[in-house]
């Protein structure tokens, strides 16, 4: 699921465009002096970042005017901090899961492998090259996304709680991915509440709570409100974790970006599959999961189990249920009623993509 289609578009975008675009230019210019292939790093970086629609900075500019901010430039260095960060999370999630093309074209990786294989290097040797490469420049992209934000012009207490949300926003970014990696070293599925906490970790802090309390905290709102955007981003951002693990298995392959039998290759864990290993259905398909020979008959399959046992049904339904817990959070005098509208798009058109 494409999140950059959730939410409509604030005033401010051009704004963090221009942020991007003045500080990739800055590095490449920096970059230069010291050779044309870390120039080209640099470049290959950019591409990464360009071509969405920013989600990320979306909600720091709606949370942001909507709350009575009326300094687009400013705020659009912390959206523009945000995109960062969200450039060094996939660029680092693409080497975790040792993929090299992203929406169908070679990401950083796959760019740097193709070089070292014109190059001349084995397979493995020009495989690591790319890995190596991505790893680099998502190092690149994270600590510059704190470079973004000290550009912020803000009192001082602002600026450190700033910093505060977009360092949680990694702190537990790390954490979820990390429980990720523990979670695949045992062979049995870990039960929801991990895969819970995982969504909550890995999508609910940095890309819905981070993004809407930073808005909120540069606008100076009230206490209260940035506790609500906050509890609202947590469940929004589980819902729409679980609708995309849900989509990633019965998703249109041609909108969602990516094979419809990856994640049952990968054996990733989901409320789908923590659902349907306990119960006897589970037998059938455990040897199948996980495994790299799937086949699409064998996918075509395991889909089968899934909507048979109910497992299709269920995660549907939580989705739903998380997306009903995130509008309660709203439902305050607190929040403007233009934001609760806005918000309520949002988790509306996560539950309308699985139902």
């Amino acid at each position: 699921m494409d999140m950059d289609t959730l939410l409509v578009e604030p005033a401010g975008l051009e704004q963090v465009e221009g942020a991007l675009e003045r500080f990739f230019e800055e590095s490449k210019v920096r970059a230069a002096k010291i050779g044309p292939g870390y120039h080209g790093l640099w470049e290959t970086l950019e591409r990464c970042t360009a071509g969405g629609k920013r989600f990320r900075p979306r909600l720091v500019m709606s949370s942001y005017q909507m709350l009575g901010g009326r300094d687009l430039e400013n705020a659009a260095e912390v959206g523009a901090a945000f995109e960062l960060l969200h450039t060094a999370l996939i660029v680092h999630d693409d080497v975790i899961d040792r993929d090299f093309v992203r929406r169908g074209i070679p990401n950083v990786s796959g760019r740097y492998r193709s070089i070292a294989e014109a190059a001349g290097m084995s397979p493995d040797g020009a495989r690591h090259v790319g890995l190596s490469a991505g790893v680099i420049a998502g190092d690149l992209a994270l600590s510059n996304a704190y470079r973004l934000l000290e550009r912020v012009e803000a009192p001082a207490a602002t600026r450190r709680r700033l910093g505060e949300i977009l360092d949680e926003a990694l702190f537990a970014s790390a954490a979820g991915e990390f429980l990720d990696i523990e979670t695949s070293l045992h062979p049995t599925m870990p039960p929801l509440e991990d895969i819970v906490r995982m969504a909550r970790l890995k999508t609910s802090v940095y890309s819905f709570e981070g993004p809407l309390q930073a808005g909120a905290v540069l606008a100076d709102a009230d206490a209260e409100v940035i506790v609500r955007l906050g509890d609202f981003g947590r469940d929004a951002g589980i819902a729409y974790q679980i609708a995309d693990d849900l989509l990633g298995v019965f998703g249109n392959e041609t909108r969602t970006g990516k094979t419809n039998w990856g994640d049952l290759r990968e054996g990733k864990r989901t409320a789908l599959l923590s659902y349907v290993s306990s119960r006897p259905e589970w037998e059938s398909i455990s040897s199948l999961v996980g495994s790299p020979g799937m086949s699409a008959a064998e996918a075509d399959h395991v889909r089968r189990i899934l909507v048979d046992s109910g497992a299709k049904a269920y995660s549907a339904d939580l989705a739903a249920e998380y997306a009903s817990r995130a509008r309660t959070h709203l439902e305050s005098a607190v929040v403007p009623a233009a934001l609760r509208s806005a918000l309520e798009s949002v988790v509306s058109a996560v539950v309308d993509r699985v139902h």
